[in-house]
Protein backbone atom coordinates (compact mmCIF):
# COMPACT_ATOMS: atom_id res chain seq x y z
CA UNK A 1 0.00 0.00 0.00
CA UNK A 2 0.77 3.26 -0.43
CA UNK A 3 0.84 6.24 2.65
CA UNK A 4 1.50 9.59 3.01
CA UNK A 5 3.40 10.83 6.06
CA UNK A 6 3.39 14.82 6.93
CA UNK A 7 5.72 15.76 9.68
CA UNK A 8 8.03 18.03 9.86
CA UNK A 9 10.51 15.88 12.38
CA UNK A 10 12.63 14.28 10.38
CA UNK A 11 13.54 11.96 12.95
CA UNK A 12 9.92 10.89 13.67
CA UNK A 13 9.19 10.69 9.74
CA UNK A 14 12.15 8.74 9.09
CA UNK A 15 10.95 6.20 11.84
CA UNK A 16 7.89 5.96 10.56
CA UNK A 17 8.75 5.59 6.76
CA UNK A 18 11.61 2.77 8.16
CA UNK A 19 8.91 0.43 9.66
CA UNK A 20 6.31 0.80 6.67
CA UNK A 21 9.38 0.30 3.82
CA UNK A 22 10.42 -2.77 6.12
CA UNK A 23 7.10 -4.14 5.87
CA UNK A 24 6.93 -3.41 1.56
CA UNK A 25 4.55 -0.45 1.72
CA UNK A 26 5.36 2.92 -0.56
CA UNK A 27 5.77 5.92 1.73
CA UNK A 28 5.74 9.79 0.44
CA UNK A 29 6.75 12.25 3.30
CA UNK A 30 6.03 16.23 3.23
CA UNK A 31 7.65 18.13 5.18
CA UNK A 32 5.26 21.06 5.34
CA UNK A 33 1.86 21.28 5.33
CA UNK A 34 1.62 23.07 1.82
CA UNK A 35 3.72 20.21 0.36
CA UNK A 36 1.38 17.98 1.97
CA UNK A 37 -1.38 19.38 0.54
CA UNK A 38 -0.24 19.07 -2.41
CA UNK A 39 0.53 15.69 -2.38
CA UNK A 40 -2.66 14.72 -0.57
CA UNK A 41 -4.69 15.95 -3.62
CA UNK A 42 -2.32 14.97 -6.31
CA UNK A 43 -1.86 11.58 -5.34
CA UNK A 44 -4.07 8.37 -4.31
CA UNK A 45 -3.36 6.74 -0.79
CA UNK A 46 -4.21 4.17 1.31
CA UNK A 47 -4.41 6.23 4.17
CA UNK A 48 -2.09 10.21 5.32
CA UNK A 49 -0.87 10.90 8.82
CA UNK A 50 -0.81 14.28 9.79
CA UNK A 51 1.18 16.38 12.40
CA UNK A 52 -1.12 18.86 13.86
CA UNK A 53 1.92 21.20 14.23
CA UNK A 54 3.31 21.92 10.46
CA UNK A 55 4.83 24.64 9.08
CA UNK A 56 3.04 26.66 6.47
CA UNK A 57 -0.22 25.19 6.74
CA UNK A 58 -1.11 23.81 10.28
CA UNK A 59 -2.58 19.95 9.98
CA UNK A 60 -6.00 20.60 10.58
CA UNK A 61 -6.10 23.48 7.89
CA UNK A 62 -4.42 20.51 5.59
CA UNK A 63 -7.41 18.06 6.53
CA UNK A 64 -10.03 20.43 5.92
CA UNK A 65 -8.71 21.44 2.39
CA UNK A 66 -7.88 17.88 1.41
CA UNK A 67 -11.93 17.03 2.68
CA UNK A 68 -12.94 20.61 0.93
CA UNK A 69 -11.27 19.15 -2.32
CA UNK A 70 -13.22 15.86 -2.13
CA UNK A 71 -10.71 13.43 -1.36
CA UNK A 72 -11.87 10.99 0.91
CA UNK A 73 -7.69 9.21 1.66
CA UNK A 74 -8.28 8.37 5.55
CA UNK A 75 -6.10 11.22 7.76
CA UNK A 76 -4.25 10.27 11.28
CA UNK A 77 -3.45 13.11 13.27
CA UNK A 78 -0.30 12.16 15.39
CA UNK A 79 0.51 15.13 17.49
CA UNK A 80 1.30 15.31 21.45
CA UNK A 81 -1.65 17.57 21.71
CA UNK A 82 -3.33 14.93 23.97
CA UNK A 83 -6.28 17.08 25.71
CA UNK A 84 -10.48 15.32 24.58
CA UNK A 85 -10.98 18.93 22.83
CA UNK A 86 -7.47 18.75 20.99
CA UNK A 87 -8.89 15.31 19.72
CA UNK A 88 -12.50 16.44 19.20
CA UNK A 89 -11.11 19.15 16.68
CA UNK A 90 -9.10 16.82 14.87
CA UNK A 91 -12.00 14.76 14.28
CA UNK A 92 -14.50 17.29 13.26
CA UNK A 93 -11.76 18.43 10.82
CA UNK A 94 -12.21 15.68 9.16
CA UNK A 95 -10.18 13.08 10.42
CA UNK A 96 -10.48 9.30 11.44
CA UNK A 97 -8.18 8.86 14.18
CA UNK A 98 -5.86 10.44 16.81
CA UNK A 99 -2.63 9.18 17.87
CA UNK A 100 -0.68 11.28 20.95
CA UNK A 101 3.25 10.97 20.73
CA UNK A 102 5.68 9.05 21.69
CA UNK A 103 3.13 6.57 20.11
CA UNK A 104 4.32 3.07 19.54
CA UNK A 105 4.73 1.77 15.83
CA UNK A 106 3.26 -1.72 15.73
CA UNK A 107 0.09 0.72 17.47
CA UNK A 108 0.52 3.13 14.25
CA UNK A 109 0.22 0.75 11.88
CA UNK A 110 -2.46 -1.20 13.46
CA UNK A 111 -4.73 2.17 12.84
CA UNK A 112 -3.53 2.33 9.66
CA UNK A 113 -4.20 -1.29 8.51
CA UNK A 114 -7.61 -0.45 10.08
CA UNK A 115 -8.57 2.56 8.07
CA UNK A 116 -7.23 1.02 4.94
CA UNK A 117 -9.31 -2.09 4.94
CA UNK A 118 -13.06 0.39 5.41
CA UNK A 119 -14.81 0.78 2.60
CA UNK A 120 -15.31 3.78 1.30
CA UNK A 121 -18.11 6.48 2.59
CA UNK A 122 -20.89 6.36 -0.02
CA UNK A 123 -21.04 9.94 -1.52
CA UNK A 124 -23.18 12.24 -0.17
CA UNK A 125 -25.88 13.60 -1.25
CA UNK A 126 -26.16 17.16 -1.78
CA UNK A 127 -28.85 17.76 -4.15
CA UNK A 128 -32.02 17.02 -5.09
CA UNK A 129 -33.55 17.11 -8.59
CA UNK A 130 -37.28 16.24 -9.19
CA UNK A 131 -38.43 17.40 -13.01
CA UNK A 132 -37.74 21.28 -13.05
CA UNK A 133 -37.53 21.51 -8.88
CA UNK A 134 -33.65 21.62 -8.14
CA UNK A 135 -32.86 21.51 -4.27
CA UNK A 136 -29.40 22.34 -2.77
CA UNK A 137 -29.34 20.85 1.02
CA UNK A 138 -25.93 22.81 1.95
CA UNK A 139 -26.68 25.87 0.63
CA UNK A 140 -30.89 25.39 1.91
CA UNK A 141 -31.80 26.76 -1.67
CA UNK A 142 -34.69 25.61 -3.55
CA UNK A 143 -35.34 26.33 -7.70
CA UNK A 144 -37.84 25.57 -10.27
CA UNK A 145 -36.46 25.92 -13.69
CA UNK A 146 -33.96 28.22 -12.37
CA UNK A 147 -35.62 30.22 -10.38
CA UNK A 148 -35.01 30.74 -6.70
CA UNK A 149 -38.32 29.64 -4.41
CA UNK A 150 -38.03 31.04 -1.12
CA UNK A 151 -39.59 28.70 2.19
CA UNK A 152 -39.69 28.88 4.81
CA UNK A 153 -37.80 25.89 7.20
CA UNK A 154 -40.76 23.85 7.32
CA UNK A 155 -42.16 24.24 3.79
CA UNK A 156 -37.81 23.64 2.61
CA UNK A 157 -38.25 20.03 4.84
CA UNK A 158 -41.78 19.27 3.64
CA UNK A 159 -40.66 19.97 0.18
CA UNK A 160 -37.43 17.74 1.02
CA UNK A 161 -39.64 14.79 1.67
CA UNK A 162 -41.78 14.83 -1.13
CA UNK A 163 -38.93 15.39 -3.85
CA UNK A 164 -37.00 12.44 -2.10
CA UNK A 165 -40.41 10.25 -2.38
CA UNK A 166 -41.17 11.62 -5.89
CA UNK A 167 -43.93 9.72 -7.61
CA UNK A 168 -45.26 8.38 -4.12
CA UNK A 169 -48.06 9.31 -2.21
CA UNK A 170 -47.20 10.80 1.59
CA UNK A 171 -50.07 10.58 3.34
CA UNK A 172 -50.74 13.10 6.08
CA UNK A 173 -49.76 10.59 8.70
CA UNK A 174 -46.14 9.96 6.95
CA UNK A 175 -45.69 14.15 6.96
CA UNK A 176 -46.81 14.34 10.54
CA UNK A 177 -44.00 11.96 11.44
CA UNK A 178 -41.37 13.24 8.91
CA UNK A 179 -41.61 17.06 9.28
CA UNK A 180 -42.82 17.95 12.05
CA UNK A 181 -41.83 14.53 14.43
CA UNK A 182 -45.31 14.10 15.79
CA UNK A 183 -46.41 10.72 16.07
CA UNK A 184 -49.81 11.19 16.97
CA UNK A 185 -52.81 13.58 15.23
CA UNK A 186 -52.22 16.77 16.57
CA UNK A 187 -56.26 17.75 15.15
CA UNK A 188 -55.35 20.69 13.34
CA UNK A 189 -55.01 21.76 9.85
CA UNK A 190 -51.06 22.07 10.33
CA UNK A 191 -50.51 19.96 7.08
CA UNK A 192 -52.86 21.07 4.60
CA UNK A 193 -52.00 25.17 5.88
CA UNK A 194 -47.89 24.18 4.94
CA UNK A 195 -49.12 22.29 2.12
CA UNK A 196 -51.04 25.53 0.77
CA UNK A 197 -48.34 27.53 1.31
CA UNK A 198 -45.49 25.41 -0.41
CA UNK A 199 -47.83 24.79 -3.69
CA UNK A 200 -48.45 28.50 -3.52
CA UNK A 201 -44.57 29.54 -3.98
CA UNK A 202 -43.38 26.74 -5.58
CA UNK A 203 -46.16 27.30 -8.54
CA UNK A 204 -46.04 31.12 -8.62
CA UNK A 205 -45.49 32.51 -11.99
CA UNK A 206 -45.93 29.03 -13.20
CA UNK A 207 -48.37 27.09 -15.35
CA UNK A 208 -48.24 24.14 -13.73
CA UNK A 209 -49.10 22.74 -10.06
CA UNK A 210 -46.00 20.25 -9.14
CA UNK A 211 -48.22 18.74 -5.94
CA UNK A 212 -51.10 16.44 -6.21
CA UNK A 213 -53.70 16.10 -3.64
CA UNK A 214 -55.00 12.51 -4.05
CA UNK A 215 -58.23 13.06 -2.11
CA UNK A 216 -58.43 10.21 0.82
CA UNK A 217 -54.80 9.90 0.81
CA UNK A 218 -52.27 12.73 0.78
CA UNK A 219 -49.78 14.25 -1.42
CA UNK A 220 -47.75 13.67 -4.29
CA UNK A 221 -44.98 15.51 -6.01
CA UNK A 222 -45.72 15.02 -9.61
CA UNK A 223 -42.61 15.89 -11.84
CA UNK A 224 -44.46 15.37 -15.41
CA UNK A 225 -47.74 17.23 -14.27
CA UNK A 226 -49.16 19.26 -17.20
Amino acid sequence: MKFLIVEDDVETADYIKGGLGQLGHVVDHAGSGRDGLLMATGESYAAMVVDRMLPGIDGLSLVRAVRAAGVATPAIFLTTMSAIGDRVDGLEAGGDDYLVKPFAFQELLARLNALARRPPLAAVQTTLVAGEVEMDLVARRVLRRGRVVELQPKEFKLLEYLMRNCGRVATRTMLLEQVWDFHFDPRTNVVETHVSRLRSKLNRGFETDLIRTVRGSGYVLDPQAR
